[in-house]
């Protein structure tokens, strides 16, 4: 249930600067002993994770990068100032390689953790460094190392924070194409799913989350009936389950069996956030019910074809998923 996304990058981080041969030289102090400073360093490139990012879209768009060299160090002492890191946001679950090798570099999972993957050269010792019994005026210093050249193969195996559970052509996939960008296959016939699909839902102001419609369960799921345990896995790692429930159907009756199959397959299921979503709306006169259905969890009544209440929809999962990340 992991969506996989890719970009190849050519880096070149900075260069160390160069270390400084000076001499202290002052009115009264003419043979001052040797004061160059150390070359500054250059500038790395790095991966810092953001967990509200779910795509390496942006990467994409910048296949070479540079960073800044390290400054040359001088006289006084003086060192050169660093350059400054090139950080390049993603999202959690990103790994990177060494294209040519396959030379794990490292993995991004979690938020604020920063990744390098182009190394900066280290600046060179100024003059004053090399300062001895043997040699008082050394006259050579160290030029800085050349920043480190490598081409990075950049993939995201990144987990749905939010799962579409419910039966059969119970909606999920027509839910899942109106929210996002997916275009799962959809019919009207039962298990038209036959593996999880992948949508990033857009909310605008930069916020988005990946939804996975899982393949419909129906009762017994957890003794393997229908399609059986191994679809009920994908769920296990979505931090917000939505449960789709077609206003056609027995929606009292239907909730209790998808509770009872997760709590039969995963008891510490149940404690995920949840939202319980009424489907398909449109087939009901003025996308209203008849009766409204007792259930203990918060629910809302949808239609995919008309759009109607999807936007609260989207506002609703956003903030459990905020809600699983506390």
């Amino acid at each position: 249930m992991r969506f996989a996304d890719y970009a190849k990058m050519y880096l070149t981080a900075g260069n160390g600067g160069a270390g400084a041969v000076s001499f202290r030289r002052e009115k009264y102090v003419p043979k001052g002993g040797p004061d160059g400073g150390d070359g500054g360093r250059g500038a790395d490139i790095v991966l810092r994770g953001n967990r509200n990012l779910n795509t390496l879209l942006d990467l994409r768009y910048k296949k070479f990068l540079k960073s800044t060299h390290g400054e040359n160090g001088s006289g006084a002492n003086k060192s050169g100032r660093d350059g400054e890191p090139v950080i390049l946001d993603v999202p959690l679950g990103t790994i990177a390689y060494e294209f040519e090798t396959r030379r794990l570099l490292g993995e991004v999972t979690e938020d604020g953790q920063q990744l390098v993957i182009a190394k900066g050269g280290q600046g060179g010792k100024g003059n004053s460094y090399f300062k001895s019994d043997v040699n008082q005026t050394p006259r050579y210093a160290q030029p800085g190392v050349p920043g480190e050249e490598i081409i990075v193969e950049i993939e995201l195996k990144l987990i749905a924070e939010v799962g579409l559970v419910g039966y059969p052509n119970a909606g999920k996939s027509t839910l899942l194409a109106a929210l996002s960008n997916a275009r799962p296959k959809i019919a009207d016939y039962p298990f038209t799913t036959m593996e999880p699909n992948l949508g990033v839902v857009t909310l605008g102001d930069y916020r988005s989350f990946v939804m996975a419609d899982i393949p419909g369960i129906i009762e017994d799921a957890h003794k393997g009936k229908g399609l059986g345990i191994r679809f009920l896995r994908h769920i296990e790692r979505n931090k917000v389950l939505m449960l789709v429930i077609s206003c056609m159907s027995n929606i009292e009756e239907e909730y209790r069996i998808l509770m009872n199959e997760l709590r039969e397959y995963r008891a510490d299921l149940l404690e995920k956030p949840r939202l319980v979503v009424v489907s398909q709306m449109d087939l009901k006169p003025g996308f209203e019910l008849e009766e409204l259905p007792d259930l203990p969890d918060d629910y809302i009544l949808v239609s995919a074809a008309t759009s109607h209440n999807l936007k609260e929809l989207k506002d609703l999962l956003w903030s459990r998923i905020q809600e699983a990340h506390e």
